[in-house]
Formats: C-alpha cells, sequence, structure tokens
C-alpha cells in the first residue's frame, strides 16, 4: 500500500479564495435585491419631470423584525415570514376598532380593489396592536370575500418596526410592505386616495418583472 503525501495550501491561496468567495456571495446579494432598489429609484428618485409621490418614502425599508409576535385572534402564533411574498397595505388599530379604525379598512379594500388586475399582488393586513376584543361585526366584515389578514401584535414590539409621523399616531396612516418584509412607504395622515393609488399603481407597474401574484 502506498500513501501519497500533498503539501498543505499555501497560506496565500487560501485567503484569495476566501476573498473570492466573499465576493461571489456579495454579487448573489446584489442581484437579488437590484429589482428592488431599482423600483424604488425609478419610481421615487429617477421619476420623469414633473411627477412627485405622494406618500412618504421610507429610506432605508424597514425590515420586519423576524421575532415580530404575531397572532390570529384565536391566539395561534404566526411566522412574520407568511406574510412576505406579496405587497401589503397594512392598517394599524386596537380591536376596538374605533371610527377611524373602520375608515381606515374600507379604505384598504377601496385602494385594492382600485387596482384591477393587478390587485392580486397586494394583500390587506390589520394588525392589532392591543389586547381589545374585536367586535363580532367587525370580524365578520373583514372575512367577507378577498378576507383581511387580522393579526394581534404587542404595541412594543410593532413600534420598533412601524413609526407613525411626528405628531401622529400608529393608526393614523397605512403603510406599504414589501414583498421582502420590508416596510418602505406611509400614507399621510388626511388621506387622498386618488393621489395614493397613483403611487401605488407606479409601484406595482415597475416592479411587474419580478413581482408575481401569490405567496
Amino acid at each position: 500500500m502506498q500513501f501519497t503525501v500533498h503539501s498543505a495550501p499555501d497560506a496565500s491561496v487560501v485567503q484569495a479564495r476566501t476573498r473570492r468567495g466573499r465576493f461571489l456571495m456579495l454579487v448573489v446579494l446584489l442581484v437579488c435585491a437590484a429589482p428592488v432598489v431599482a423600483a424604488y429609484l425609478f419610481v421615487f428618485v429617477a421619476r420623469p419631470l414633473g411627477q412627485s409621490n405622494y406618500a412618504e418614502l421610507i429610506v432605508p425599508a424597514v425590515p420586519a423584525p423576524i421575532n415580530l409576535p404575531l397572532q390570529t385572534l384565536d391566539g395561534k402564533t404566526v411566522d412574520v415570514k407568511t406574510l412576505y411574498g406579496q405587497w401589503l397595505i397594512v392598517v394599524v388599530s386596537g380591536g376596538g376598532c374605533s371610527s377611524r379604525c373602520e375608515r381606515q379598512l374600507w379604505l384598504q379594500r377601496q385602494l385594492r380593489e382600485t387596482l384591477g388586475r393587478e390587485k392580486g399582488r397586494v394583500d390587506k393586513v390589520w394588525l392589532v396592536n392591543d389586547s381589545a376584543t374585536v367586535p363580532e361585526a367587525v370580524r365578520a366584515a373583514t372575512a367577507q370575500a378577498d378576507p383581511v389578514t387580522v393579526l394581534r401584535v404587542a404595541g412594543p414590539a410593532l413600534a420598533a418596526w412601524l413609526k407613525p409621523a411626528p405628531g401622529h399616531q400608529l393608526d393614523d396612516h397605512l403603510y406599504i410592505v414589501d414583498p421582502y418584509g420590508d416596510w418602505m412607504m406611509r400614507a399621510p395622515a388626511e388621506l387622498d386616495a386618488a393621489r395614493f393609488r397613483r403611487d401605488l399603481e407606479r409601484l406595482l407597474r415597475v416592479s411587474a418583472g419580478w413581482d408575481k401574484p401569490g405567496r
């Protein structure tokens, strides 16, 4: 039996391979992120002369905390990753659902419906940020055709992700979350639905090449 003895690889060779591997990983990450970044820049930075976004672009976008403590109204734990894969129009409100909450849910539904054939790329989410019981009438309304995803989350945990504009409360706004789970847009408190819809339409149009309906 014969044994072949190989010399240990040169340290400089190992370092070069390590650097190359890191570089390739960085390239892959950039390629994956490029469509999202390009869409945001095209719509909100390099937009045609005379056009401007109505809603506030969040720069940099804020990823959903991986351990965000989401639960169904029945108390079942929900992984935040189940929300990935769709654009989300998010309403935040206490479970009692005041008149403002009802209006926000109504606006959420109307905005999605007015997107026409693109509405399949958008889901409706209501984050309940307290322990109050949701009235049965509200639960029934959110469970109709194209239901709202209703999830309860502790207020302090949610505040680490979504934030209101200065001088406002979380429930004053609608929030847009992209298919990667990043909060990237906040609607004004006194919403002009037609202007906000145009923002959504532009965003969906320029992301059509990489974002498809369904999770």
